[in-house]
């Protein structure tokens, strides 16, 4: 893996701390800052849902922060993500990830393939609980 000062990877089952994801990838040579932050809504795929759980393969960290390294050392940028598992509400925030450059359009493109990254290599499992009082497992 690339330098793990030029990254942060990070599975938490606490609230997500943004402040920290930004002041970890912000330096002084940096005129951008994109930040994205997964929130748990209320409906999906027409169904609507009240509540979900996370849950992580016992790896997941592993995955997590060989995507945030391999992103860091193909861009040459300071990135960070923190996934939360455990039980979330509507509005709780899932994901964060937060890209710094120089300049806007590399922190937009990086952050958003940081993004694709987590969620198609992490295995992080969410279960939906639905309004109908039935659950179902998305990303198995």
């Amino acid at each position: 893996m690339s330098d793990p000062q030029r990254y942060l990877a990070l599975i938490t089952d606490q609230p997500i701390d943004r402040a920290a994801a930004e002041a970890f990838v912000m330096t002084a040579a940096d005129g951008a800052l994109v930040v994205f932050e997964g929130v748990v809504r209320d409906h999906d795929h027409g169904e609507s849902v009240h509540a979900l759980d996370y849950e992580a393969h016992p790896d997941a960290q592993g995955f997590l922060a060989a995507v945030c390294a391999e992103i860091a050392q193909a861009s040459g940028l300071r990135v960070a993500a923190v996934h939360r598992v455990g039980a979330l509400t509507i509005g709780d925030v899932a994901l964060v990830a937060a890209v710094s450059a120089p300049h806007r359009a590399d922190a937009f493109a990086v952050c958003a393939q940081l993004v694709d990254l987590v969620k198609e290599r992490t295995p992080i499992w969410k279960r939906q609980h639905l309004a109908t009082g039935t659950t179902e497992w998305v990303g198995l």
